[in-house]
C-alpha cells in the first residue's frame, strides 16, 4: 500500500530502501514502466492475479463460507462492471491449500441451453483431466465422464458432482448467468435444489446481474435456502483508492493525495473505471519522465480516458444532452443525475437531483425546474440514457447503462462543470 514517506513527503510505495522520488529514474526505466502500467492496470479485463485484486472482502468471505458449507451453493449478483467476474478468477487463489478444490469456468452464451451449458462444464473437466491423486503414494487418476444420456437433467449432474468427488472437490463457476434464456432458469433452480438435498460435495456458483436472482428465486423458491446470495454493490472510494494504489505500488509510483481522491469520486465505484483513470495518470506522468502523478497530470489522463470512450457511451450522453438552445440544462441535470445519492438498490428520485444542480450551478433549483429533463431522459427521444420505476410523485431513476454515469462525471469534470470547490464537497472536506 502508499503510505506516508518522510524522504519525498508524498505518498509512496512502501519500501525500505528505495524512494522514487529520491534519486532521477532512468529513460529505460520510465520505458519499462510505460509498459507495465497495462500489465498492473487492467481495465479492459477482469483481474485474474490475487496480488491485484482490491477490496471486496465482505464479499470474498461471504463465497468462501458458501463453498466450505455442504449443500450450499452460491450467486454473485449487481451492476455490470462492478467486478463479480475479477472476484470469480480469483476466489480459487484465497481458498485455503490442501482441500483439492477444483473451479471449473464456463461462459453462459445467449443460444445456451441447460443441456448445452453443462455439456461444456463436463468437457472443461474432460480437456483439462483434472487428476488428483488419490492417498499417499497413489497414481494420478483421470476425471472419467459418462454423459451417454440424449439430454443432460439434474439427476446427471448429480451424479458427475457424486463421480468427481471422489477425486477432487468441483467448484463449477457460471458467469454471464443472466444471459440463459429464462426458459432454463426453472430446471437450473431444481439442480441446486437437487445438489443441496443430496448434499452433493462441490459448489455451483452462478455469476450475473440482480434480476438473475429475482427469476431464480421465482422458479423455485425453496431454494432459497440452498443458495447464498452475494450483493456485489460498487466500491467504495477506499476500495478504488486501493485498486489505484496497488498498481502504483507495484509501479514504484506516487501520487498526491488530492489526485487519488478525485479518482476515487470520478470512479463512482466501478473497477474498470478505476482502472482506466489509474493507467492514463500513470502514463501521463510517465510520458513527462516523472513517476509522481499531480492533480494537473490526472485532467490530462481524466481528458484521454474521455477520447478513448467506447463510441456507443459517447454517442448515448452526446444523443441525451443535445439541445438547440444555448442556455439548455440537459448537461447540468444529467451531471446531477450522476452525482445524486442512491438507495441501496441503487435508484434516486428526483428530490435527490436538487442538491448536486445547486454544487454545479451555484443556484438553487427546485424539481418543477428539471422534472421535465428527467422524464426526456427516460425516453426515446433522448435515448433513454435513464431507466425509470415507480408511480406517479414517487419515480426512481437509474442509468441503464452503468458504465456511462462516471462517464458523465468524467466529461463533466473536463468540461469545468466540477471545480475543485466541488471536489471538495463530494469528498466531505466542506458542508454540503
Amino acid at each position: 500500500m502508499l503510505v506516508y514517506c518522510p524522504n519525498c513527503q508524498l505518498y509512496c510505495p512502501k519500501m525500505a530502501y528505495y524512494c522514487p522520488m529520491a534519486e532521477a529514474v532512468s529513460r529505460e526505466r520510465i520505458q519499462q514502466l510505460l509498459v507495465d502500467a497495462g500489465r498492473f492496470f487492467s481495465p479492459s479485463a477482469p483481474v485474474d492475479e490475487k496480488s491485484l485484486f482490491a477490496g471486496r472482502l465482505e464479499q470474498m468471505i461471504q463465497v468462501i463460507d458458501s463453498i466450505n458449507q455442504k449443500g450450499q451453493h452460491c450467486i454473485i449478483f449487481g451492476d455490470r462492471g462492478v467486478g463479480k467476474t475479477s472476484l470469480a478468477n480469483v476466489l480459487s487463489a484465497f481458498l485455503p491449500p490442501g482441500q483439492k478444490i477444483v473451479p471449473i469456468r464456463v461462459n453462459c452464451d445467449t443460444g445456451d441451453t441447460f443441456d448445452s451449458l453443462w455439456r461444456k462444464v463436463f468437457s472443461e473437466v474432460q480437456d483439462n483431466e483434472y487428476n488428483v491423486i488419490s492417498g499417499f503414494g497413489g497414481d494420478p487418476q483421470p476425471a472419467r465422464l459418462d454423459v451417454s444420456e440424449e439430454f443432460v437433467t439434474p439427476e446427471i449432474v448429480r451424479r458427475q458432482f457424486s463421480r468427481w468427488s471422489s477425486r477432487f472437490t468441483p467448484l463449477v463457476i457460471i458467469d454471464e448467468f443472466d444471459r440463459i434464456d429464462d426458459r432454463y432458469r426453472t430446471i437450473f433452480a431444481d439442480t441446486i435444489k437437487t445438489l443441496s438435498d443430496r448434499a452433493s460435495p462441490g459448489t455451483v456458483l452462478l455469476v450475473g446481474v440482480a434480476e438473475s436472482v429475482d427469476q431464480l428465486i421465482v422458479a423455485h423458491e425453496s431454494v432459497q435456502r440452498a443458495l447464498v446470495q452475494v450483493k456485489m454493490p460498487r466500491m467504495s472510494q477506499a476500495e478504488v483508492k486501493e485498486v489505484v494504489t496497488k498498481g502504483l505500488t507495484a509501479l514504484q509510483m506516487t501520487i498526491d493525495r488530492i489526485a487519488i481522491e478525485r479518482i476515487a469520486i470520478l470512479a463512482q465505484g466501478l473497477p474498470h473505471y478505476a482502472h482506466l483513470l489509474g493507467l492514463h495518470s500513470a502514463r501521463s506522468a510517465l510520458i513527462e519522465d516523472s513517476v509522481h502523478i499531480t492533480t494537473e497530470l490526472l485532467n490530462d489522463a481524466v481528458k484521454k480516458a474521455i477520447e478513448g470512450a467506447q463510441q456507443s457511451i459517447r454517442s448515448a450522453v452526446h444523443k441525451a444532452i443535445a439541445s438547440p438552445r444555448k442556455d439548455n440544462l440537459f448537461a447540468e441535470v444529467l451531471l446531477s443525475c450522476a452525482l445524486a445519492a442512491r438507495d441501496d438498490m441503487g435508484t434516486f428520485a428526483a428530490q435527490d437531483v436538487r442538491g448536486p444542480m445547486q454544487m454545479i450551478t451555484g443556484k438553487a433549483y427546485e424539481i418543477p425546474s428539471f422534472a421535465q429533463h428527467l422524464n426526456e431522459f427516460s425516453e426515446t427521444k433522448r435515448g433513454n440514457i435513464l431507466k425509470k420505476t415507480g408511480g406517479s410523485r414517487r419515480f426512481r431513476y437509474t442509468f441503464a447503462n452503468p458504465l456511462l454515469q462516471p462517464y458523465v462525471v468524467m466529461k463533466g469534470f473536463a468540461d469545468g462543470k466540477i471545480t475543485a470547490d466541488v471536489f471538495d464537497l463530494l469528498a466531505g472536506r466542506k458542508p454540503y
